[in-house]
């Protein structure tokens, strides 16, 4: 019985493994458009398909980050300025890929641009602390998506969408989780709206990683900000000293996130290289053996686990 068991376990394995390893070809052909490329994830992406031949249409935000990307890269690959806040901005980027893939259409759109708000309990934020992050993370990987969709169906490429474990497993991140929450609701509604037309549709969950976006000193300087600025009766409800806990905690958490981007931008590579793509890619040893794992238990349970070991609020009841 066993011997069955694990001889199936082991063929289906097996079969994926020779699946997913099967490549497109003339990757050298193809136009890739990748949001979010002044640092981090977009941005070691870009040089890594710069390297494998690609034809990279990298986004940036900054002009800077655009100068110091083309140092670092070939001729191939070419930049434009874009604010996914923006409408005219997408229109005119959307006009710019239009111009440089012409009849082949756009292969692959990857939708990386993202920031990330002060890490504290939503009841500490005020709107302008979150507004944007939505604007970001989840309007505008919708609006670009949508204003470069045309393209994408012409070469019957592919559209990955950086989610987040906490997409999954809403355990702190406050409102960046809300926003990556509709990224995986996008994702999944997009993926069957348009497999008719040949488009693939890929979802990116990484862990804990240290990005320009998570640097601890900054993002925890930000936290402290929206604490003290918080009203006084919020911040009395849960106690300076709760806070000092948080503080300490969070900070000790972001200082041990996972330095090696490579996890995630090799997801993203197999997203748009492999014949046969997965749907979702979880990107890190946390997001595949805790919080993935996490997201299917009973809701009680992972409740438990997730603030067990939490200090109380000053008032708690």
């Amino acid at each position: 019985m066993w011997f069955y068991l694990v001889t199936l376990v082991g063929l289906y394995y097996l079969l994926r493994w020779y699946r997913e390893r099967q490549v497109v070809s003339n990757l050298q052909d193809k136009h890739v458009f990748i949001t979010g490329c002044d640092s981090g994830f977009g941005n070691l992406l870009a040089r890594q398909l710069d390297r494998r031949g690609m034809r990279v249409l990298a986004a940036c935000l900054t002009e800077k980050g655009a100068e110091e990307l083309r140092k670092k890269t070939s001729d191939r690959l070419e930049t434009v300025i874009l604010d996914v806040t923006k409408t005219e901005s997408i229109v005119a980027a959307t006009q710019w890929v239009k111009e440089r893939v012409g009849n082949r259409g756009l292969w692959g759109l990857v939708n990386n641009a993202a920031v990330f708000p002060p890490i504290s309990y939503i009841e500490w934020l005020k709107p302008e602390d979150y507004m944007s992050v939505f604007q970001v993370n989840l309007i505008g990987l919708a609006q670009v998506t949508l204003s470069m969709l045309f393209l994408v169906k012409k070469a019957q490429g592919r559209i990955v969408n950086v989610s987040s474990v906490l997409g999954r497993v809403a355990f702190f991140g406050g409102f960046y989780s809300c926003s990556k929450y509709g990224v995986e609701a996008f994702s999944d509604i997009l993926r069957r709206e348009v497999q008719d037309f040949g488009v693939k549709v890929s979802i990116i969950e990484p862990g804990s990683f240290k990005t320009r976006m998570t640097d601890p000193e900054l993002t925890m300087e930000r936290s402290k900000k929206a604490w003290e600025a918080a009203p006084e009766h919020v911040r009395e409800s849960y106690g300076q000293q709760f806070f000092d806990n948080f503080y300490r905690v969070t900070k000790q958490n972001l200082m041990m996130s996972n330095t090696n981007l490579n996890v995630v931008t090799d997801c993203m590579e197999h997203a748009l290289t492999s014949t046969y793509p997965r749907t979702r890619y979880s990107a890190g040893w946390d997001a595949q053996f805790i919080f993935i794992p996490l997201s299917y238990l009973p809701t009680s349970l992972a409740d438990y686990i997730l603030t067990r070991s939490r200090p109380k609020p000053a008032q708690a009841a």
